[in-house]
């Protein structure tokens, strides 16, 4: 009877060292490919970076606003929007802010299109904003991705 509940708490102690270890790899993998608003900044005033804005259009109701030289890529339309560019230049993502699991997948997303120099904004448009730096109002037209619905008569 023993045996088995050192056993038992063995397994236990190994499955959440598991888990403690996998979430700290992914926690490094942010780390790494982030950048802090400050950083961002450095490099758009030296023009050494493409800025693209990721955010969902129901964001862009709440906050109607964007980085000055960002371009503005609906998520859905990512892969046919980003077919042309260049995949080897310095890049920077950003959306409304996210945890660690959006930023994962957004980032997971990027690296699928073969993006290989690509981070992302920490914090997001709102860590931009709290930082004080600029932003300008969005005023190209955008579309609500509205699912249809068959009607039923």
């Amino acid at each position: 009877m023993e045996g088995m509940a050192i056993g038992a708490a063995a397994l236990c102690l190994l499955i959440f060292g598991g888990i403690t270890v996998r979430r700290l790899r992914a926690k490094s993998r942010i780390e790494a490919s982030s950048i802090e608003p400050e950083a961002l900044y450095e490099l758009l005033q030296a023009k050494h970076v493409l800025l693209y804005d990721v955010r969902q259009p129901l964001d862009f109701l709440a906050h109607p606003e964007i980085i000055p030289g960002a371009t503005r890529i609906a998520p859905k339309d990512i892969a046919e929007q980003t077919a042309s560019f260049s995949r080897d230049q310095n890049s920077v993502i950003y959306c409304t802010g996210g945890d660690d699991e959006t930023f994962q997948m957004v980032l997971g997303k990027a690296r699928a299109l073969n993006f290989t120099r690509v981070k992302l904004l920490k914090g997001g448009l709102g860590a931009w904003k709290e930082k004080g730096y600029p932003v300008e109002p969005y005023t190209s037209s955008f579309q609500l991705d509205t699912a249809s619905r068959p009607s039923h008569k």
